[in-house]
């Protein structure tokens, strides 16, 4: 049986001020992932058997290039939340601040590398 009061317990255990910033961000990112994803999805789906150059000139546009972006983008930031929930919940100690890190190092270099992609084949004229 436990004298401590409630303060007492919760004393230690972090602020509650960011938990619904990154609630609402999850939230946010999920939602425009799905007309992005759908944005994105249906016309590589249909270039996708006509070979390397149907590929090229579909992401040659604009707007399909600005969509494949805005998709991996928002994809790879809704990752790394995610995994952050996750790693928040289950992870103690000081294997959670390196996970955490490599976590948004993580997302950072794979939509990095996704935008490159899509910066390649738009601008390879």
């Amino acid at each position: 049986m436990s004298y401590l009061t409630d303060r007492a317990r919760a004393t230690g255990l972090g602020s509650a001020k960011d938990g619904t910033g990154h609630f609402w961000s999850q939230r946010i990112t999920a939602i425009a992932l799905v007309p992005l994803g759908l944005l994105f999805v249906f016309p590589f789906a249909i270039a996708l058997g006509d070979g390397y150059e149907a590929v090229r000139a579909l992401y040659g546009a604009p707007y399909h290039a600005i969509v494949a972006g805005l998709f991996i983008v928002v994809a790879f930031n809704h990752l790394r939340l995610g995994i952050q929930v996750v790693v928040e919940d289950y992870v103690h100690g000081g294997a959670r601040t390196v996970i955490l890190v490599l976590n948004t190092l993580f997302c950072a270099l794979f939509a990095f590398g996704g935008l490159f992609a899509v910066a390649r084949i738009a601008f390879a004229g």
